[in-house]
């Protein structure tokens, strides 16, 4: 035999706000979780880019320090060059245009790193804004949850239009986020 259990009626207890309540709930929960992962994303993919940054400007400043180490090889060989007779000069001058040759080279190597830093750094940048927006988004996502919370155990009607406010607010700072740059 099976008893049920008789709950008795709360006055100011409204079945329908409740109901719309758990839905509106349950919607925007699933949209802070995309938004979250969307966010989590993109704050992924710009740390990748700064540290694709990183590692080219120690790529670069890597190659201005050799170039700087062929430089003063150069220097010293055009004093060597000064100090000996001049029957000696051919074997300084190859060493010289050698030097001056790797020194064109290393420094084209480093100008085309400098400028990968600058696209990685850029591309880094560019996700701020979209970034943001997304936490923002995510944050009145979940302010509007709460507050559609209290909404159930006050009963006051009106906290459900801020809550419903609120998670429209977070759907516009998604929507800006999604937006292209």
């Amino acid at each position: 035999m099976s008893e049920e259990i008789h709950v008795p009626h709360q006055p100011g207890t409204e079945v329908g706000l409740a109901k719309w309540v758990a839905i509106f709930t349950a919607v925007v929960a699933t949209m802070g979780g995309i938004v979250g992962h969307e966010a989590s994303h993109v704050a992924n993919d710009a740390i990748l880019y700064k540290n694709e940054a990183v590692l080219k400007k120690t790529d670069a400043a890597n190659q201005w320090a050799y170039y700087q180490a062929v430089s003063s090889k150069s220097h010293l060989m055009e004093l060597a060059k000064q100090l000996t007779p001049t029957e000696a000069h051919p074997g300084y001058d190859e060493k010289l245009a050698k030097y001056a040759q790797q020194k064109e080279e290393l420094q084209a190597k480093a100008t085309a790193l400098e400028r990968q830093v600058e696209a990685a750094d850029t591309k880094s940048a560019a996700l701020r804004e979209p970034r943001q927006n997304l936490f923002l988004s995510l944050a009145l996502f979940q302010i509007a949850i709460s507050v559609a919370s209290v909404t159930i155990l006050s009963q006051q009607r009106w906290l459900f239009g801020v809550a419903l406010t609120g998670a429209l607010a977070g759907i516009g700072f998604w929507i800006v986020a999604l937006l292209p740059q």
